[in-house]
Parts: C-alpha cells; sequence; structure tokens
C-alpha cells in the first residue's frame, strides 16, 4: 500500500506470524478530511485475541532461549527498514493523526532511534554478582523475562509509544501480544510490517487491532498474559490495574499530565514564550507532555501575557501535509468534542484571550486558545484537556507556583524558566513530578534516559533506558557451592 494513497482494505490483525484475513473491518478517517476514509482496517475478534495470546506463548521459551545479540539485530534490522521507509511513514502518520508532516517525520526518527538503542543494550551486561557468607558460594543475580507482556498503546505517538515498549519487551526475551489505537491502525501495521520484514520469528509479536469494547477485556484479561504496559486515560489504566493485580500480573501504567511552566522574573522572556507555545501547541497539544498552565509571577506577568497573545495569534492552522501550518487537526471527531466541550466550561470560568472555539471547516480542527487569569482550582486549572488549550495563572512567588503546579492529582513533566540556579534547585527538590526540565519546554525524552510520572500519572515505574529492565525483565537470585 503507497502511504499517500488511501486503500480499501488494511491489514490488521497479525498473529504467528503471518496476516489474518478481515472477517469484519472498521475505518479510519484522516482527521483533516472529515469525510475521507483512509481504509478499512481489520477488527479483531476475543478468538483472535486468543490466539495472538497462545501463539506467544507457543514462542516465549524459544525467544527467551535466544541469544540477546541476535535478538538486538533483529531490532537493528527494524530500525533499519523503517528508516528506509521513513518519508512514507512519516506521511501516513500526518493522515491518519493529524500532526504535522515534520512532527511526524521526528516522531519516525524517534522510533528508529529506540529500536537501535535497545539493540545496544541487549548486549549489556545484566544481573550482579554478590559477595557470600561462605567465601566457597558463588552467590550472583540474572535477569530474566517476564514470558508474554500485553502491550497497549495510544493514538497520540503511534510509532514512538509503540517502539518504546515492544523493543525493551523483545530486547530482555519476552514475547508481545500489542493491541494498538483503533485512530491509528494503519501506522500500526507499517510498524508490524518493519519487525515482519526484518524476520521476526513466528509468534515472538503479535497484532491484534479493533474496537476496545469489542476486544479490550480480552487483551487485559487474557490468562496468558504475564505483563501489561499501557498508556492512555487515567480511567482505563486504573481499571487494567485493578484487575491485573487480582490476577497477580506486572502491569506499567502512563496515564496523563497537567503539566505547569513556571516563569521568574529573570526569565529569558522570548524563549520562555516560545517554548511554551510550543509544548501547549505543538501537535494540537494532544502529549501527555503537553504545557498545559503558565504559572507567572508578577514582575513579568503583563510582557509574558503580551507575548504569548501575539504568538498564539499567529500560529496557522490547517492541513498539516502544508509545510507552511503549526497545528494540525485533532486526531478523531471523539477528541474535538472533548476540546470543545473545554472551551464550553471555559466560556464559564474564564475569558480566552485568543482562540475559545472550533473552526469552521472540514476536519477537526479548532481555534489554539489562551485563557487569563485562571483560577487554579477550576476545571480549567486542574482537568487534562488534551488539546491546543493553555491556562495563565498568576502566582505571587516561587513558593505559591509550586504549590498550585504540584496542587493536581497528575505528576508527570514541569518546566521552570529562570537564569537563577539556586531557585533552579529549589523548584527541581520541590516539584512533585518524574520529568524535571529548567529553560526547556514540558514536552521531551531521550531513549537512554527514564520516562515516568509521580502520583496519578504513572504507576511509579519508569519506561526507556536501563530502567526498563525493571519493568521487563524478573530478578532471580543464584549461589552455587562447589
Amino acid at each position: 500500500m503507497s502511504a499517500a494513497a488511501p486503500a480499501e482494505l488494511t491489514r490488521g490483525t497479525y498473529v504467528g506470524g503471518g496476516w489474518r484475513e478481515a472477517v469484519r473491518t472498521f475505518p479510519t478517517f484522516d482527521p483533516a478530511h472529515d469525510d475521507r476514509v483512509l481504509a478499512h482496517c481489520a477488527a479483531a475478534s476475543p478468538a483472535d485475541v486468543r490466539d495472538a495470546f497462545a501463539s506467544a506463548r507457543e514462542a516465549a521459551p524459544a525467544w527467551a532461549a535466544t541469544s540477546a545479540l541476535e535478538r538486538g539485530e533483529l531490532l537493528q534490522r527494524t530500525a533499519d527498514l523503517l528508516a528506509a521507509r521513513r518519508g512514507d511513514l512519516a506521511e501516513t502518520l500526518t493522515r491518519e493523526e493529524g500532526k504535522t508532516l515534520r512532527e511526524s517525520d521526528a516522531e519516525v526518527g524517534r522510533a528508529i532511534s529506540v529500536l537501535r538503542w535497545f539493540a545496544g543494550e541487549a548486549a549489556q551486561p545484566t544481573g550482579s554478582v554478590h559477595p557470600a557468607s561462605d567465601p566457597r558460594t558463588l552467590l550472583f543475580s540474572l535477569r530474566e523475562p517476564l514470558g508474554v507482556v500485553a502491550v497497549i498503546t495510544p493514538w497520540n505517538f503511534p510509532f514512538a509509544i509503540p517502539a518504546w515498549k515492544i523493543a525493551p519487551a523483545l530486547a530482555f526475551g519476552n514475547t508481545v501480544v500489542w493491541k494498538p489505537s483503533e485512530i491509528t491502525p494503519l501506522c500500526a501495521a507499517l510498524l508490524v510490517e518493519a519487525f515482519h520484514d526484518a524476520g521476526v520469528p513466528a509468534g515472538v509479536l503479535n497484532m491484534v487491532t479493533g474496537l476496545p469494547a469489542e476486544i479490550g477485556d480480552a487483551v487485559t484479561g487474557d490468562p496468558e498474559a504475564d505483563a501489561i504496559t499501557f498508556t492512555g486515560s487515567l480511567a482505563v489504566g486504573r481499571k487494567i490495574q485493578v484487575g491485573a493485580v487480582a490476577r497477580g500480573v506486572k502491569v506499567q501504567l502512563e496515564t496523563g499530565g497537567k503539566n505547569p511552566v513556571i516563569v521568574l522574573e529573570d526569565a529569558d522572556l522570548d524563549r520562555a514564550v516560545e517554548l511554551t507555545v510550543r509544548g501547549a501547541m505543538w501537535s494540537a497539544g494532544q502529549k501527555c507532555t503537553a504545557t498545559s498552565r503558565a504559572l507567572v509571577l508578577p514582575g513579568v506577568s503583563t510582557a509574558f501575557k503580551e507575548r504569548l497573545v501575539t504568538r498564539v495569534g499567529a500560529l496557522r492552522v490547517g492541513d498539516p501535509l502544508d509545510d507552511a501550518v503549526d497545528i494540525g487537526p485533532l486526531a478523531s471527531e471523539a477528541q474535538l468534542e472533548k476540546v470543545l466541550g473545554y472551551l464550553e466550561i471555559g466560556r464559564d470560568e474564564a475569558s480566552p484571550a485568543v482562540g475559545g472555539a472550533g473552526i469552521t471547516r472540514e476536519g477537526n480542527f479548532v481555534s489554539p486558545t489562551v485563557y487569563l487569569d485562571v483560577d487554579p482550582d477550576s476545571r480549567l486549572g486542574q482537568d487534562e484537556i488534551f488539546g491546543p488549550v493553555l491556562g495563565v495563572i498568576d502566582v505571587p512567588d516561587l513558593d505559591a507556583a509550586l504549590a498550585v503546579a504540584n496542587g493536581v492529582r497528575y505528576g508527570l513533566s514541569a518546566s521552570i524558566f529562570t537564569r537563577d540556579l539556586d531557585r533552579a534547585l529549589q523548584f527541581v527538590r520541590g516539584i512533585r513530578v518524574g520529568m524535571v526540565h529548567v529553560n526547556r519546554e514540558t514536552p521531551g525524552a531521550e531513549p537512554h534516559a527514564p520516562f515516568g510520572g509521580m502520583k496519578d500519572s504513572s504507576s511509579h515505574s519508569r519506561e526507556q533506558g536501563k530502567a526498563s529492565a525493571e519493568f521487563f525483565t524478573q530478578l532471580k537470585t543464584v549461589a552455587i557451592d562447589p
């Protein structure tokens, strides 16, 4: 299938090393043209899900026994194929999810980097040697795979997030059953196609596409699952966690954020405004790490607000394939309705300085919006909106800013803009988030560094980097006497 052309039917259920013929399908839409169907994708059944887990279970012993170096070589070959197909993958991502082409290209590049990093990580030392009370004893620990991992991913990063879950799962010797979002099944099929073409053994990676109402419980409740890793909404994540804990299944959650920037009086204002706008508005605000609140001190409040409103007002909204466009559509009609609902709430809580409405045109477009003088305890100040909406909150000092920043249920990412090292370190120590930035935007992560949040943003585990081994492996302690 050409990435640039719609298809009548695309593959979507990959089990046991092959694509299954679609018995039923569901449509995937172009969010920039809400009447344009990109493809009809395979709708997996609960029986398909059971087959996928059975296939993963059957393949697990041989894959765990495969050399870690060989597992790393599979990831490297997959990364090379993604790199060769990067242009087509980015265009498919833009057409299906709606982010601008430059952002899509960057995301595909991120997925490639993740795969290459874990390809190398597969060859790194694991386990440790410990002193024993008996000097004749060899006492050491090994890291071993969990078995079968259920991977559930969202639509907002359909290449990067699956890559940073699937790559470590496979590198450490697990087999995978992957349920991607029903909003981005074309991207999912192209990622699996790269693994298939790279030679992934039958049953090691399986994918089921479909609607959560039809197969969600089958995926999270299958008795063959030894672990579940999930990125998505807090409500769904907590439901998965409750069910998994009851069955003794290891679970990892990443579930959202309400991310603040704090702007101090000594900040580089141009930098603070630009990175606040990028963090809040790029990808139409549809990042778990997107900037949602700007907490501004008195000495800089007026100037920051003026520059912020001017910069947001100049943003260009439109077809994300157009290089001149800054912001594309929201990813789905349901997402549009959610954001429009918050704009209605906003009318009762604050006045928009710019934006505040949908855009009357074909597609799921909404105006980038800034609310000034937001009440920290209001819905605008507390809820994760997941759209291009920013609330500005005036605070008297850094202590008050930290109190407001920490006064939400989430704790994923936060940033401060200042030239004062002492106050930057006060922020680092006082902020209750997992990702801390100084003079940087709130989005941003590196493949080799831990990623995750505190409070309701996470299950307190971390993804990416060496920290990923903590979830995707289990420790075995061995004592050998001669």
